[in-house]
C-alpha cells in the first residue's frame, strides 16, 4: 500500500526494501522498517524526475512543521531547536538543518506528545518522522533506536522488533537492542520474551556501560528504568540462548 503525504493527501514514490519488502520513501537510503540500507537502482532522467520532485516535497514539508513547530512553542518552556541562539527564541535557518537534526527534531516531538498523552500529535507527527529517518544518509544505533521506539508508539510492533534485532546484529550486546525488544515484549504481554529481554540486558549491562557508547549518556533515564525494572524480575528470568 502506497504512503501519502499526512498534510496534502498526494501520494509518495514509494520502492520495496530488499531485506523485508516494506515500503520505503523514494530517495530513502535506508528502510524504516529494519533500518537496512536500500541502495540505489540505476534510472534514466525521466524515471529520476517523479522520485526527485517527491523527495523535494518532502523536504519542504518537514521544513514547513518544523518552522510552525517554532513559532507554536509556549515562551516558558521553549523547544530547543539546533542552531537557535539562547535567550532569544528565534528559530534556526530550517536550510540548515542535517538530515540527522530534522530527524532529532520531530522524534523529539512526538516523544514529548506521547508523554503528554497527546495521541493526536503522536499520530500526526510519528509519520514525518520515520520519512525523515529514511532519508538519512547513515544510520546507527541511537537512530535505530528512536525509530523503533516511533513505531511502538504506533502500534507497528514487526518494525520495532526488526529494528532490535538489527542493533544486535550490528554491535552484539548493545542494550538499546535489548530494551527495544523488552518494550515490544510488555506492550504484547509476551513474558518469556520480556524475560529473555530482561536476562540479555542484565548479562551485557556492566561490560556495555564500561564502552563509554554517547549515545548511553543521551539516554540515562530510559537505561536506569529497563534495568531497575530487570533486577526485580531477576529471580525468574529465561536464560539468554
Amino acid at each position: 500500500m502506497g504512503s501519502f503525504c499526512s498534510q496534502c493527501g498526494t501520494a509518495l514514490g514509494e520502492q520495496a526494501c530488499p531485506s523485508c519488502g516494506g515500503a520505503v520513501p523514494a530517495g530513502a537510503r535506508f528502510c524504516a522498517g529494519c533500518g537496512r540500507s536500500v541502495g540505489v537502482s540505476p534510472v534514466t532522467r525521466a524515471d529520476r524526475t517523479p522520485w526527485i520532485v517527491g523527495v523535494a516535497l518532502a523536504a519542504g514539508v518537514l521544513a514547513l512543521i518544523l518552522v510552525l513547530l517554532a513559532r507554536n512553542a509556549p515562551q516558558s518552556a521553549p523547544l530547543a531547536l539546533a542552531g537557535s541562539v539562547p535567550g532569544e527564541g528565534v528559530p534556526p535557518d530550517i536550510s540548515s538543518m542535517s538530515p540527522q537534526e530534522r530527524f532529532n527534531r520531530l522524534f523529539n516531538r512526538v516523544m514529548q506528545a506521547a508523554e503528554a498523552g497527546d495521541e493526536a500529535t503522536v499520530a500526526q507527527f510519528t509519520p514525518m518522522a520515520l520519512l525523515a529517518y529514511a532519508q538519512l544518509d547513515t544510520v546507527d544505533a541511537d537512530a535505530r533506536y528512536h525509530a523503533g521506539l516511533l513505531h511502538i508508539h504506533t502500534g507497528e510492533v514487526a518494525a520495532s522488533r526488526q529494528l532490535a534485532d538489527s542493533i544486535l546484529a550490528q554491535q552484539p550486546g548493545h542494550l538499546f537492542g535489548y530494551i527495544i525488544r523488552g518494550t515490544v515484549a510488555r506492550r504484547e504481554q509476551d513474558r518469556q520474551a520480556l524475560d529473555r529481554a530482561y536476562a540479555g540486558f542484565l548479562e551485557h549491562y556492566d561490560q556495555e556501560t564500561r564502552a563509554g557508547r554517547p549515545e548511553y549518556a543521551e539516554h540515562p533515564t530510559a537505561l536506569e528504568q529497563f534495568r531497575q525494572a530487570a533486577l526485580q524480575s531477576k529471580d525468574t528470568l529465561i536464560p539468554v540462548p
